[in-house]
């Protein structure tokens, strides 16, 4: 039988409190989340004064992370008209989301085994924080 290495709740919580303490320390309340290898929600928090509709946006960036195996960031940048994934964003029921602050998370193998999403700032903003997750992973 095959084993597949995934993110545990212990894993998420540790990349969410990086998460969070970054999104604290550049002033932005975030709503954060973690997918495991099949994407699905581990974890989330909703940092005091972030936005409600930010809620969904965090979850599914994490989830575009895991299922595309790439950044967000990346993927909206291949998504533009006249790109290679142009049209992608109306996959998945809608669940694709192509603007920054989604990242794959890395087990050690290299292989992706589950994502992180943030939402409640500017794109950059979502990508620094989500990038400082990511780290603690």
């Amino acid at each position: 039988m095959r084993q597949i290495e995934t993110v545990a709740l212990e894993d998420a919580r540790r990349v969410i409190a990086a998460g969070e303490h970054k999104a604290r320390e550049i002033g932005s309340p975030s709503n954060v989340a973690v997918v495991d290898a099949g994407g699905n929600l581990v974890a989330h928090i909703r940092m005091d004064d972030a936005w409600m509709g930010s809620i969904d946006i965090s979850i599914n960036k994490a989830f575009t992370a895991r299922a595309f195996d790439t950044s967000t960031a990346d993927l909206a940048k291949n998504s533009q008209p006249g790109e290679q994934f142009y049209g992608i964003s109306d996959s998945n029921h809608g669940r694709v989301m192509i603007f920054a602050g989604g990242v794959p998370l890395r087990g050690s193998n290299g292989n992706v085994v589950g994502g992180v999403g943030v939402s409640g700032g500017t794109g950059d903003q979502d990508q620094a924080v989500a990038e400082a997750a990511g780290a603690a992973f």
